[in-house]
């Protein structure tokens, strides 16, 4: 009844939140659906007409269906980037399937005779197709448009993963907040969204099965005003004109991250005549968000010095901040960017572990683990396996072999080790539910992990064309304390505020709203 609740006073207290998610979702999601249909649709006609590219053209077909949804996203990233485009051509592609296949179907399972009698009263090769196999493989057709639309709702929620919008940004930023309420809220919002589809598709599948002259009339002008609204609904995804001066900011998948996007998102707009588009949650963090930096997709965003070193630039060794002369260097460089506005706070990795299992085997230090890590579960988010200075390396620095790993989403980390699914884990050292959760921090005794400290990472053309910025970037400097960036995690993961509330107490509390 709680989970209800809060799920009712969310809808209600980010009505605007949720209607412009919603309006994102159906916008991504028909563009996609419209692509499918088209495209799918000749794919269909043309193998019924020529039975011999059926086969291998449902196998390719197939084999796209086949590839998990991440997997393509990340393969279609180096090519359209991040955000829209590249979940729309995802999505229909696995659209495709149904398409394809019932339009094949339905037209080569229409009755012979019926096209035999077509043929001897001289019909051409067009109007049989138009006027008759088209009309007669119209509900085949029509259920396998409601299958894909259904389909396509449904999985248009992964298209937040990759800085797209919709009701996964929901869904995605409920679990990496430790927010249920919002998770649920909008997993609801996409099933009453796509139940609606089929309900209206479905009425639409009854109504065409009508073949009096009064129901062709009233099929007609509804096939117009579908059109119509699909048409301004879609126009506004292909339509998109950008605003002038505005500064394209993301963050990672992060609750400190989202804070920071909108400290950003209100300084700059406060402070400057500039408009701010604020992409939260970047899946896959600095490994999507770099390359859209570098092509131009994004303007800013904030990362971490350590990050920087050896994720971005690729160097061995630990990271301490005598270097960050040369890594600024290097960024200048390479990236043509710069490192400006930083907070502070240093959020660097730890590990902790359960508290029974430290009291059960005395763990106080990594190198304790060593004796006792093959018995034992290790826990961390995808990347922190990839990354230079992530497992492999860890393990290699304390001679470290555990049992079994779990890779797990960053917000589901704490929930895992509450339920005795891992028994070690990567932790941040601001992480909001460190303190609230029974667990022992150990200690890093050969120091291996580098400085992360927090700042902002701009395109330095940006920087050249709104000097402006800088003013707003001074006031950041060294803003956030390790201790204030915990709060804050805290107020937005356990007491269950909003990142946008929080981030406006705090600028409030230090004097720089006006």
């Amino acid at each position: 009844m709680n989970v209800l609740k809060d799920m009712l006073s969310i809808f209600t207290d980010r009505a605007d939140f949720f209607w412009e998610l919603l309006l994102e979702h159906l916008e991504i999601a028909l563009v996609s659906i419209l692509i499918a249909i088209l495209f799918g649709g000749l794919v269909g006609i043309l193998i019924s007409e020529f039975p011999k590219a059926a086969r291998p053209a449902l196998g390719v077909i197939n084999f796209l269906y086949t590839i998990p949804s991440i997997s393509m996203l990340g393969f279609l990233i180096p090519f359209s980037g991040v955000g829209n485009a590249t979940a729309i051509i995802a999505l229909a592609m696995y659209a495709l399937l149904p398409m394809v296949r019932n339009t094949h179907t339905g037209i080569t399972n229409v009755d012979p005779s019926i096209l035999e009698a077509a043929k001897g009263m001289g019909s051409t090769k067009a109007q049989i197709l138009f006027k008759i196999k088209l009309p007669l493989a119209m509900p085949v057709i029509m259920s396998g448009v409601r299958n894909m639309v259904t389909m396509t709702i449904a999985l248009a929620g992964i298209a937040s993963f990759i800085g797209a919008g919709g009701l996964g940004v929901a869904i995605y930023r409920g679990i990496t907040t430790n927010n249920a309420a919002m998770t649920m809220a909008g997993s609801l919002l996409i099933a009453l969204l796509a139940l609606a589809m089929d309900f209206i598709l479905g009425f639409i599948e009854k109504r065409i099965r009508r073949h009096s002259a009064k129901a062709k009339r009233t099929n007609k002008m509804m096939a117009a005003v579908a059109a119509v609204l699909c048409l301004g609904i879609v126009g506004g995804a292909i339509i998109h004109i950008p605003q002038k001066d505005t500064i394209h900011i993301a963050t990672k998948p992060m609750t400190e991250q989202y804070i920071l996007g909108e400290m950003l998102d209100i300084l700059i707009e406060q402070d400057t005549d500039l408009n701010v588009e604020l992409t939260q949650g970047v899946g896959g963090g600095t490994s999507n968000i770099q390359p859209a930096m570098e092509s131009g997709e994004f303007d800013l965003y904030p990362e971490y010095t350590g990050t920087g070193w050896n994720a971005v630039l690729k160097h061995d060794g630990l990271y301490t901040e005598d270097l960050f002369g040369e890594l600024k260097n290097e960024y200048s460089e390479r990236f043509h960017m710069d490192w400006i506005g930083m907070y502070g706070f240093d959020n660097t990795y730890g590990l902790v572990v359960r508290r029974e299992i430290a009291e059960k085997y005395n763990l106080k230090t990594y190198s304790d683990l060593k004796s006792v890590a093959g018995d034992l579960t290790f826990g961390a988010e995808y990347d922190f396996f990839e990354r230079e200075d992530g497992y492999d390396a860890l393990c290699e620095t304390y001679g470290l072999d555990f049992g079994k790993t779990m890779d797990l989403d960053i917000g589901l980390k704490y929930q895992a080790i509450r339920q005795g699914k891992i028994d070690v884990m990567v932790i941040f050292t601001t992480d909001g539910q460190l303190s609230a959760s029974d667990v022992v921090v150990l200690e890093d005794d050969k120091h291996f992990y580098p400085s992360y400290i927090c700042g902002n990472v701009i395109r330095a053309d940006v920087l050249e064309e709104y000097p402006e910025l800088e003013a707003v970037f001074e006031k950041l400097n060294g803003l956030i304390s390790d201790a204030d960036m915990a709060a804050m995690n805290y107020a937005v993961e356990t007491e269950s505020k909003e990142p946008r509330e929080v981030a406006e107490g705090f600028l409030q509390n230090h004097g720089l709203l006006q």
